[in-house]
């Protein structure tokens, strides 16, 4: 993929975030009476603004991407009319300043509920929770998980696809606890596992958590035949076709797609002469995998997946759907879910549980834009909802120059019963404004570090 695919899911992905963010306060402060100067997508010089409202409310899109903002009335910030400052918003109670301040995050929490809402009740093809052993000397090994378990359920919480796994898994990681699997055996004998994890620790992310527990999917022999060829990419441009089966790349063998797929991980950037059968006749073509990243690793990638095998009943994939009821109710709780664990994530960096290489910057996040993107719609509706939340909750951190800090800020106010003083808020802004450098610059140090190291 070249810079545009990633550069334009980033973007959009940035300027819905963004705009859904800043609409939250935005509405609330007219709802409030709040008279509205300026509502800006983006910091820094104004590049194109238009007026419109009652107000004459500015409309601007500015040249510093990474945030935006809703600029109020507000005679700390400049002479108000006297006519006007009902309307100011330094003037509302501190009721109604909370309100605004925290109709921003709660926008972000709002959009990821409806998306992961649109994508449960439409409904998408998972990859089965069926397990397969990565180690033979791990947890799941000695919770004598086998081959070609089912997994149906965590401590009885349901799962339902190969990502559901991942996620709770994940969760009860954090707690360092013992879980009890509900497993489907390959004779289709309903099992228990007592799978322990107390010894997994959320590291610096370059191992795949899963992993280290000692599972992976569950994949058959399957040959490496082209299911679906992604729009634009290396095997649509070289004249790959559905339904090719690839048996050699140069004068290597390929046996399996998963043959194949190691083979092409490790060709990124590099011409291979894959060897296809298709209709009887074997003919050569010559691709130059697309190099991409995946936990900090290069690989290469040629746009394909693999076609439905005959597995003699036994299905790799099942359609995920809920009903509308089912699926807001679902999607409520991933939302609250990823909320809290993002929160205890945190925690765990500050009390050095958790290592602070798992802090991801822009250029990171628009790596997963891109890549969810090529992977499909629903993909990237996720990834969209994961950022949403992302972006909520770092607005309600208790920094100052963060929504977190004014709502603090307003706490205290309600507790003393009456306003902090001008000057605390000064010094208050200009600490947190050094801890926001502080914590991109952190962020930014670790997205080019997953770069060098590759």
């Amino acid at each position: 993929m070249n810079l545009f695919d990633y550069l334009i899911p980033f973007v959009a992905a940035l300027g819905l975030l963004i705009l859904v963010h800043e609409l939250g306060h935005y509405l609330v402060a007219r709802w409030c009476g709040v008279k509205v100067l300026r509502f800006s997508i983006g910091f820094g010089k104004p590049l194109v603004v238009k007026r419109a409202g009652a107000d004459r409310t500015e409309w601007a899109l500015a040249a510093f991407p990474l945030g935006g903002y809703v600029k109020m009335l507000d005679e700390r910030e400049g002479e108000v009319a006297a006519h006007e400052l009902h309307r100011a918003f330094n003037r509302q109670t501190v009721w109604r300043r909370f309100a605004i301040v925290a109709a921003g995050p709660l926008a972000n929490f709002l959009l990821a509920i409806a998306l992961y809402w649109g994508v449960f009740v439409v409904g998408t093809d998972e990859l089965q929770p069926r397990v397969a052993l990565s180690e033979l000397s791990s947890p799941a090994q000695a919770a004598g998980v086998r081959e070609g378990d089912l997994v149906v359920a965590v401590d009885d919480e349901a799962v339902r696809s190969w990502q559901d796994l991942r996620w709770v898994l994940l969760r009860h990681a954090l707690d360092s606890r013992q879980v009890v699997l509900r497993v489907r055996t390959a004779e289709d004998v309903d099992a228990l596992r007592t799978l322990d994890l107390s010894g997994i620790r959320i590291d610096d992310g370059k191992t795949d958590l899963i992993a280290r527990i000692g599972l992976k999917p569950w994949r058959p022999l399957i040959p490496a035949v082209v299911g679906k060829l992604m729009e634009g990419g290396v095997a649509a441009r070289a004249g790959l076709l559905r339904g090719d089966e690839i048996i050699a790349i140069d004068d290597e063998p390929v046996a399996s797609w998963t043959d194949m797929v190691a083979l092409v991980r490790e060709s990124a950037g590099r011409e291979r002469v894959f060897s296809i059968r298709r209709d009887g006749a074997v003919m050569a073509i010559k691709m130059v995998p697309d190099e991409t990243s995946e936990s900090g690793e290069r690989i290469g990638r040629i746009g394909i997946s693999v076609a439905e095998p005959d597995l003699g009943g036994v299905t790799m994939f099942a359609e995920v759907r809920y009903g509308i009821g089912a699926g807001l109710a679902k999607a409520a709780r991933q939302t609250w879910e990823t909320s809290v664990l993002s929160l205890q994530m945190i925690g765990r960096m500050l009390t050095g549980e958790v290592s602070w290489k798992n802090l991801s910057g822009p250029v990171t996040i628009a790596d997963y834009a891109g890549q969810t993107a090529q992977l499909g719609w629903s993909h990237y509706i996720k990834f969209l909802a994961l950022i949403s939340i992302s972006l909520g909750v770092l607005n309600l951190l208790p920094i100052p120059v963060l929504d977190g800090g004014h709502l603090l800020y307003y706490v205290i106010e309600i507790i003393k019963g009456g306003p902090i003083p001008e000057r605390v808020m000064e010094i208050g802004q200009q600490i947190g404004l050094a801890l926001l450098v502080m914590l991109m610059a952190f962020a930014f140090f670790n997205d080019i570090n997953r770069l060098i190291s590759g």
